[in-house]
């Protein structure tokens, strides 16, 4: 488990902003705080909600909503879903978390405190 800090330019239906987002290897899922969320997209309502335990030990958080952003890293964009967490929840404005990292095989170096792509293709393309 390991965590960077990077400003990211996020992008959704509503409008855009620039902001601090953690990269957390040890977060299964991506998140945003509520207040971001509504300024940034449209908010949609999860079939069912995702229930997590967080890094403080017995303490569980729930995701009832989603939104669909996209983030500019290193001049790529790249989209996902972030699950909407209540202002006072979100210790964090944004986490992107293993799921996100994986899709864009994204690298955390601790050395240099960066994270890149090491994806070969750097276009998005249907197969």
């Amino acid at each position: 488990m390991g965590v960077i800090v990077k400003r990211v330019r996020l992008e959704g239906s509503k409008g855009e902003a620039e902001v601090e987002v953690l990269f957390d290897s040890g977060a299964s899922m991506s998140f945003i705080r509520r207040g971001l969320a509504e300024r940034l997209g449209l908010v949609e309502v999860l079939p069912r909600p995702y229930r997590f335990e967080t890094a403080e030990a017995g303490r569980i958080i729930e995701a009832r909503e989603a939104v669909r952003l996209d983030f500019y890293l290193n001049g790529d964009r790249l989209s996902d879903e972030f699950l909407v967490l209540p202002d006072e929840v979100a210790t964090e404005e944004v986490v992107i978390g293993a799921s996100t990292l994986q899709k864009w095989r994204l690298v955390l170096d601790f050395e240099k405190e960066d994270v890149y792509s090491v994806r070969k293709v750097k276009k998005h393309m249907l197969k």
